[in-house]
């Protein structure tokens, strides 16, 4: 089939004049650099995990999803290979923003609010340490690179980008969205700490979900009974494959390291244990049912 677009680890599809068909594979990216070795499987969960997230947050914005159901996807993309990986999903004309909310502080939040004492220009309490809970969510865009780095920026500088009403409207969706998440992720014993979110805008002028949505390649969830203000708490997202690149002493650029079998299998583990106490169904149930 026509591939229309191919980023680090998903491939769009053409699937009729309105729709395309998204497919994850199981690469996995970190520090923009993809990995030369594959996790087994965590396309599915990013697939599966996604599906289950536009389902329950279609009553704050509508999403691209149109069908899970591998009987809905072109000929082309059904079978065992693909089972499981792809979505149905509705073209967009998408955002050239990418949208943040941070509830506790880590990653390039933590790195920005060391050096300046600011995040996307919110100017925070001095004394945060490292995954400190933020006194309330934080709406913090960022660029969308297609090769290298994104990079944080301000308001401002996003407003720019794609209009001062719009960007307030993002805004609100993306704090909306994170609160849902949040709280359903607090339920099942996780911290969501953080989230990437990507919007488009239809046919219609509506803007739209897209993507993926909280998965633990656009997310950063750390178990309850982990969290700690002081520190870079255990994780199920990709944090666990940065730690062993930063201990391997690679310099982020490319080509990687392959990845031992080790770290392989326990970031597998992390990104399946993710989705069984999200969704509170087993993986093995999805891989059964497929898409």
């Amino acid at each position: 089939m026509t591939v229309v677009h191919r980023g680090k680890v998903r491939e769009m599809h053409e699937a009729g004049e309105d729709h395309l068909a998204m497919v994850a594979s199981d690469r996995i990216s970190a520090y923009d650099v993809v990995m030369p070795t594959p996790i087994p499987d965590k396309g599915r969960v990013l697939t599966g995990l996604s599906a289950h997230w536009f389902a329950r947050t279609a009553d704050i914005v509508p999403n691209h999803l149109v069908s899970a159901r591998e009987e809905d996807l072109p000929d082309d993309l059904r079978g065992p290979e693909v089972r499981g990986r792809a979505l149905l999903v509705r073209r967009l004309t998408m955002m050239p923003v990418e949208c943040v909310a941070r509830g506790y502080l880590a990653g390039s939040g933590w790195r920005d609010y060391r050096a300046a004492g600011e995040v996307s220009g919110h100017r925070l309490p001095a004394g945060l340490l490292e995954a400190d809970r933020l006194d309330g969510p934080i709406f913090t865009p960022a660029t969308k690179a297609e090769e290298g780095h994104d990079e944080n920026i301000s308001r401002e500088a996003a407003a720019e980008l794609v209009g001062a009403e719009v960007l307030a409207e993002l805004e609100r969706l993306t704090l909306a969205l994170y609160a849902r998440a949040a709280q359903e992720c607090l339920a099942a014993g996780l911290v969501l700490a953080d989230t990437k979110l990507e919007f488009g805008v239809d046919s219609g002028g509506r803007i739209v979900l897209a993507d993926e949505a909280f998965t633990p390649d656009s997310s950063r969830f750390w178990p309850v009974s982990g969290w700690a203000p002081g520190g870079s708490p255990p994780s199920f997202d990709k944090q666990y494959v940065r730690d062993w690149l930063d201990a391997s002493g690679w310099d982020h650029r490319p080509p990687a390291p392959e990845l031992p079998a080790g770290v392989v299998e326990g970031t597998r583990s992390r990104y399946v244990e993710a989705y069984e106490r999200i969704t509170g169904r087993s993986f093995a149930s999805y891989l059964a049912g497929g898409a």
